[in-house]
């Protein structure tokens, strides 16, 4: 049979149970507002029964407390990570599509394209009723160069842009690598708690909280399974494999992980990119991460989708090999000057092979269509990389299907060399106040690298010819160096404005002016519009994709807010929740108490009246 002091054990084991259910859940009212903390709580069972000589065979012995764990659903979890890097996604796009939309704004608080380009029409307009005032020539030539100003401007807050994302990306992918490195620390000393039979809840918490983070930057696929026996499958040793897979790789796996790091571009992809722009490769075997991909989500993707954006509208053509050093490309993606947005140097991909190009040429039709190219390679081709590489797709750059900071740029150097092109036809054909042809420069003109300003020609110079990426063709002109001749802003006169015929025709004559007065509204220059339709494909442009990611992003948000209802429905702390705990705890550890007075009571009536 038992003790005769057995109850007062049986007691004991209530008032420790519900000591220990009562600190719980004072640790749990502590933890009210810690961020990621889960609700734990204390889990109590029946103590193993005794055997007993009696007819009963065995007796209670009170209660046991065997675990506190924390309360979380891994269904929750999951849903709330896939929710989040797609919060990440549109919330980094939002945030940079709208800075973007700022450029194309033109209203009482701020001058955009629209103010300049009526401005610059105006002062032609002044013009051509006193072509020969000098004054009228300086006010025409001053509200051009505002006009170049706009895009000087809008090109050059896109790169710095550019730049932003490119620093961003490298700022998000040491973040990933910090956390990656934190989780694996965590597993080990998660498993060195659990394999002793305990619970890391403090660290696990500490773990779903750093995957809460890292999910917003980039998807993420957890999973946990427990480690068994070699010796004996059937027991579970208490450690847990804890693995971390990003775009299918593995990331974390338990004690281990990888890391990613940033590779500057050594070529451009686009024209007008800036230079050491950042692709991601995995550290340990150099192979290319692409967070850029339609599979992928997070901030990390909406960085690479509007550094690299291009509408899909990258060049693409069929590989043709004419010798070790040279490549033609066939059925061109991009047949128009106006369009071209590959660098002078820079690479393009072969069947998953890269290949260097130092110049390249082009073919126009009689039509200025651009019917081939022509690359010359830095690096001569074998004859097996000639076999391989002939009659193949070719790519420069990828095609990223999203209106980017490369797009808006594409977009605006397509208008300047449309209407640049169509305005400095016209000029060309004049002559200045004096008399003078003005074939001798371009009105609307680029520098080169040395400051050097470009002469054109007639826009279709070209037509039926090679022309070289060398030469000074529309090519050349972009918004970046966009400028008014130098020559027009320091002598006025040398302004054409009227048809160069060889004869005085008058000073007052504004022939010429006329047709440049066309080019505003009544000259397709953009789109199938004419220029001052520009600002408005422009907002249009910016504005549907604007509007696309609020919507999403506010869609995303709600998931998220009613995913975490339910998830903090189990792991949140609830004050009423809590304190009905404590109040039922201490009515059981109060029983206890008084039990063990009952069995106290007991026992000194049987010492002292019985004499046992």
């Amino acid at each position: 049979m038992p003790s005769t002091f057995f109850g007062l054990t049986i007691a004991s084991s209530g008032l420790s149970a519900y000591q220990i259910a009562l600190n719980t859940t004072a640790n749990n009212l502590s933890n009210l507002e810690t961020k990621g903390y889960s609700r734990q709580q204390a889990n109590r069972v029946a103590a193993n029964a005794l055997r007993v000589h009696e007819k009963y065979g065995t007796v209670g012995t009170g209660v046991s407390t065997v675990s506190i764990t924390q309360l979380r659903n891994r269904y929750y979890d999951t849903r709330y990570w896939n929710n989040q890097s797609a919060v990440g996604l549109y919330e980094t796009k939002l945030s940079y599509l709208q800075q973007i939309e700022n450029y194309y704004m033109d209203d009482d608080m701020m001058i955009g394209f629209s103010t300049v380009l009526n401005n610059m029409f105006n002062g032609l307009d002044t013009l051509s009723n006193q072509s020969g005032d000098v004054n009228a020539r300086q006010q025409f030539v001053g509200s051009a160069q505002n006009f170049t100003t706009f895009f000087q401007a809008a090109y050059e807050g896109l790169a710095e842009m550019q730049r932003n994302a490119n620093e961003e990306v490298k700022s998000t992918v040491s973040m990933i690598n910090a956390i990656a490195e934190k989780v694996a620390n965590l597993n080990r000393q998660i498993n060195v708690i659990e394999v002793q039979g305990g619970y890391a809840n403090e660290l696990r918490d500490q773990r779903a909280l750093l995957i809460d983070e890292l999910s917003t930057m980039i998807p993420v696929e957890v999973t946990e399974t427990p480690v068994k026996d070699t010796n004996d499958p059937d027991r579970v040793t208490g450690a847990n494999y804890y693995t971390v897979k990003v775009g299918g790789q593995l990331l974390v796996d338990t004690n281990d992980y990888e890391t990613l790091t940033c590779v500057a571009r050594k070529y451009r992809v686009n024209q007008s990119d800036q230079d050491g722009l950042y692709d991601v490769k995995w550290t340990k075997t150099g192979n290319t991460f692409d967070a850029g991909s339609s599979s992928m989500s997070g901030s990390l993707k909406a960085l690479f989708d509007i550094r690299d954006g291009n509408n899909a509208d990258n060049f693409t053509g069929i590989t043709k090999v004419l010798d070790s050093s040279r490549i033609q490309i066939l059925n061109p993606s991009l047949t128009n000057i106006e369009t071209m947005t590959m660098p002078e140097r820079g690479m393009f991909t072969i069947n998953g092979r890269n290949y260097a190009y130092k110049e390249f040429s082009f073919e126009m039709d009689d039509e200025g269509n651009i019917t081939s190219y022509t690359f010359t390679l830095e690096n001569a081709l074998s004859r097996e990389d000639r076999l391989r590489v002939d009659g193949m797709n070719a790519s420069i750059g990828a095609a990223v299907d999203t209106r980017g900071i490369p797009y808006y740029i594409a977009q605006m150097n397509q208008f300047l060399r449309s209407f640049g092109s169509k305005f400095n036809d016209l000029m060309m054909d004049g002559e200045d106040l004096n008399g003078k042809h003005t074939d001798y420069y371009s009105f609307f003109t680029g520098t080169d690298l040395g400051g050097k300003e470009y002469l054109f020609g007639k826009s279709n110079a070209g037509y039926g010819k090679t022309v070289k990426s060398t030469d000074s063709s529309y090519y050349k002109l972009t918004a970046e160096n966009l400028r008014v001749a130098d020559i027009c802003v320091k002598q006025p006169d040398k302004v054409a404005t009227q048809t160069f015929s060889g004869i005085e025709s008058g000073v007052d004559d504004y022939s010429i002016l006329r047709e440049l007065a066309k080019l505003k509204s009544d000259t397709v220059i953009f789109r199938s519009g004419s220029a001052e339709s520009f600002l408005k494909c422009m907002i249009s442009d910016v504005s549907v994709d604007t509007q696309k990611a609020e919507i999403f992003q506010n869609n995303f948000l709600n998931i998220q807010n009613q995913i975490q209802i339910q998830r903090m429905s189990i792991s949140g702390v609830d004050e009423d929740e809590e304190g009905a705990d404590m109040l039922r705890f201490q009515h059981a550890y109060d029983l206890s108490s008084k039990m063990v007075s009952v069995m106290a009571e007991i026992y000194d009536k049987l010492i002292q009246e019985t004499g046992v």
